[in-house]
């Protein structure tokens, strides 16, 4: 499986979107965009027209958002996956429906105390599923250990799709991250609040194996 370290912003403006892009886009292929509303979690982020600039590495939205039904039909051209909350999503079947033929990604995901059981029955048609290792909405949040027992059984369960782990990922947890079975790292603060966000990117590089 395909390993990667995946920046996380989270932006206020359309200033600050891009001022963070541009600090990781030249270190990375991938950049998550952190959607949130301040229904689903109580932060916002990108929750505004925003514009991306351009930029050579694939972009996810991870929505954490009430109704993404209503981000999806307005914003699904923006970005090359969409990360869907199983949570809120009422009708994954039609999600899945839509992006068949787009040329775009998408995956659910799963909250902390969300069973692995609520995305089981389509891991068959979809790319990935992101579980949340942390309470979503903030930057820094403490690591849950005991989310990484969804890891383990879904890499158990469909050996080839990509699991994506998302919160509290830094040198001391990507590690236990990756033994459990993910391969795809999302790290917001440990990156974004670096001074050195290449530096950081490259800390978690070597403790991704």
């Amino acid at each position: 499986m395909e390993v990667k370290i995946i920046p996380a912003i989270i932006a206020k403006s359309q200033k600050d979107l891009e001022e963070k892009i541009n600090r990781v886009k030249d270190f990375v292929d991938r950049v998550q965009l952190d959607i949130m509303d301040g229904i689903f979690v109580p932060n916002e982020s990108l929750n505004f027209n925003f514009k991306l600039p351009e930029i050579n590495c694939q972009l996810e939205a991870h929505l954490m958002v009430d109704n993404p039904d209503g981000w999806v039909q307005k914003n699904w051209e923006k970005v090359d996956t969409i990360l869907i909350p199983i949570e809120s999503c009422e009708k994954p079947k039609e999600f899945i429906k839509f992006f068949k033929g787009k040329e775009k990604k998408i995956g659910f995901t799963l909250n902390p105390e969300t069973p692995l059981e609520a995305v089981k029955d389509y891991l068959g048609e979809i790319n990935q599923v992101l579980i949340m290792t942390v309470s979503p909405g903030f930057y820094g949040a403490k690591f849950l250990p005991e989310t990484l027992e969804k890891v383990r059984e879904l890499r158990k369960l469909k050996s080839e799709i990509d699991i994506e782990v998302d919160g509290g990922i830094t040198p001391d947890t990507i590690k236990m991250a990756r033994e459990a079975g993910a391969n795809l790292f999302v790290s917001g603060s440990y990156i974004m609040n670096s001074q050195n966000p290449q530096k950081a990117i490259e800390t978690l590089s070597h403790f991704r194996a």
